[in-house]
């Protein structure tokens, strides 16, 4: 959990237009992600492409874009919970995890 300290939104200016969620990538975010709504990836992913482009740049969110985001309103933390959950019921049962599977 080291690598996200940096996270903490409460402490920071928010300057850059990102969500809570979109920062974090891993396997099981991979899943959920490939499960989400076409829309909702593509949009994640314009928020990614322009906070780096204006951490690039140096600079921030113009005012009125940022007066309109919405930094804290979670889009992956319910299909996360379903991922987590059905690796979970695998490994009980025995299963190699769903990203771990090969065909034959």
């Amino acid at each position: 959990m080291k690598a996200f300290q940096f996270l903490n939104f409460t402490e920071m200016p928010y300057f850059d237009g990102l969500r809570y969620d979109d920062p974090i990538y891993d396997l099981d975010i991979k899943e959920a992600l490939n499960r989400l709504p076409r829309e909702v990836v593509d949009a994640r992913n314009q928020r990614l492409k322009r906070a780096m482009d204006l951490s690039m740049k140096h600079e921030y969110l113009p005012d009125d874009l940022q007066a309109v985001q919405t930094p804290f309103r979670r889009y992956l933390q319910e299909m996360l919970a379903l991922v987590k959950r059905e690796r979970a019921e695998r490994e009980a049962l025995g299963a190699l995890p769903l990203y771990q599977r090969t065909i034959p």
